[in-house]
């Protein structure tokens, strides 16, 4: 009988301790200050960057302009060593992700990165007189350049098709 005694005080203490850990924890979500509020989009500012990937990319590197304050650049990267690879990201006015892709990598390895395995659903449409076949995706839709020679250009994320157009009708290349 020596043993059962021993185990109702181990199962005792375990109950205790776990009771203490609840306290503790209770005590530091309450008295520790914690902000629920949402951060502010940190901006970059992406000329420098453009003009390096311009003057560096064997393809013409495209940005916009002439889009509203609502938008907001995110992240810029140009890789040169990594197929030539440009990215400019950023938030839509209704807070929806929206990135330009541009690269010299194999087309089809290239889109899959870029749209995140969305799809091509066949259909076309003609934005500022250039061709852009639609891709659909659980995670990202995407707009992809046709006829560009030497390179891919793909306007991708989780915003709707009205706002990837809008950023491709934007895209300049000087």
């Amino acid at each position: 009988m020596a043993g059962t005694n021993g185990k109702q005080k181990t199962a005792r203490d375990m109950i205790l301790s776990m009771g203490v850990i609840v306290l503790v924890a209770g005590f530091v979500y309450l008295f520790i200050p914690h902000d629920d509020t949402p951060q502010d989009t940190k901006v970059v500012d992406y000329r420098v960057e453009l003009l390096t990937a311009r003057r560096a990319a064997p393809y013409p590197v495209a940005a916009p302009e002439g889009l509203t304050d609502g938008w907001k650049a995110t992240s810029v990267r140009y890789r040169g060593e990594d197929f030539d690879t440009w990215h400019l990201g950023f938030h839509d006015p209704e807070g929806e992700y929206v990135a330009v892709e541009q690269s010299t990598q194999r087309r089809p390895v290239f889109l899959d990165e870029a749209t995140q395995g969305a799809r091509e659903t066949g259909q076309t449409e003609k934005i500022a007189g250039r061709t852009w076949t639609r891709y659909e995706g659980g995670r990202y839709d995407a707009l992809v350049l046709e006829g560009a020679k030497g390179s891919t250009t793909v306007v991708t994320g989780t915003a709707s098709f009205a706002q990837l157009s809008k950023m491709a009708e934007a895209l300049r290349t000087e």
